[in-house]
């Protein structure tokens, strides 16, 4: 498990390097930008239920630091810790022992954002 002091550094490092991606390969960030845009955007699905649904994609996949990501965009569209928690859940169900593996990675981040 992280502290919460190490996750408040992924996030602060996460933001410098992405500021730097930006510089570096300004067309690479616009292009996915403009995806991420378009499609996480208030549709038929409310953005915090795409962002449940991309935290549960990034629990099952195994992704770190998309689940950091993605649990800080759940916690900024409205979600709860408990529906949080919920949307990590159903990816274990789905995805299994390797899926559980990664709910420190949530809860982690839950506690360092709550920390804030």
């Amino acid at each position: 498990m992280s502290s919460p002091e190490e996750v408040k550094q992924f996030y602060e490092k996460f933001k410098k390097s992405f500021g730097q991606m930006q510089k570096e390969t300004p067309q690479t960030v616009s292009a996915f930008m403009g995806l991420f845009k378009n499609v996480m955007g208030e549709g038929a699905l409310t953005v915090a239920e795409k962002e449940a649904v991309a935290l549960g994609i990034a629990v099952a996949l195994r992704c770190k630091e998309c689940i950091r990501l993605h649990t800080q965009k759940c916690v900024e569209a409205g979600l709860s810790r408990k529906q949080i928690l919920e949307a990590a859940s159903v990816a274990v169900m789905m995805a299994g022992g390797p899926a559980y593996t990664q709910l420190p990675d949530v809860l982690d981040s839950l506690d360092a954002l709550e920390a804030k």
